[in-house]
């Protein structure tokens, strides 16, 4: 009975080795080096600081000065290449791609965005202008600020609300043992 469970055993350790094997052999055979560049589709310039993310997962990178990129990603994913001045666009790798690399030339196209006009108005007297500058509330800087914060009066009240961290239980702590033990010490039983 033993050695049957052993055999047994032996059998079924194999074939999980077996299936753990072709199952790295299939993710390694769906890794793609994608690769390429992104240019004007007007000009066929390259276009630098274009970001190529992976849809859907946290990953990416932008391209060169001239446009050029590379990245890893795996059959069937979609990749997006975007740029402030461009629309974007998406490429789907192939699931069906024979061997491990991919190449791309991406053309992009200029993306015009028109924003409301903005009318900036002076105020309509100097009296006017020179009220409300006067009766305008400046906040504090940093410096001001942390002024305040340290103030003699200000860390005294802290000190009285605030609970001490570890730090400073422990410091208590042995001072009182250490006032203990001193005392003792200087008057024995």
């Amino acid at each position: 009975m033993k050695k049957f469970l052993l055999y047994t055993l032996f059998i079924f350790c194999i074939t999980v080795v077996k299936q753990a094997n072709a199952q790295f052999e299939n993710t390694r055979d769906s890794v793609v080096q994608l690769f390429g560049v992104v240019m004007t589709a007007d000009s066929l310039v390259g276009i630098p600081a274009v970001s190529v993310m992976v849809k859907g997962q946290n990953r990416g990178t932008i391209t060169n000065a001239h446009g050029v990129f590379s990245i890893v990603v795996l059959k069937g994913d979609q990749v997006e290449f975007t740029h402030v001045t461009y629309k974007p666009k998406t490429v789907i790798v192939p699931k069906t791609l024979e061997g491990n690399q991919y190449s791309v030339v991406q053309l992009m196209i200029i993306d015009t965005v028109y924003l409301p006009a903005t009318i900036i108005k002076p105020r309509p007297t100097s009296e006017q202008f020179a009220r409300d500058f006067v009766n305008t509330k400046v906040p504090d800087d940093e410096y001001e600020i942390a002024r305040k914060n340290t103030s003699a009066s200000n860390r005294r009240a802290w000190m009285r609300t605030i609970s001490g961290d570890g730090g400073e239980a422990t410091r208590q702590q042995f001072n009182k043992i250490a006032t203990k033990r001193h005392t003792r010490d200087k008057h024995p039983l």
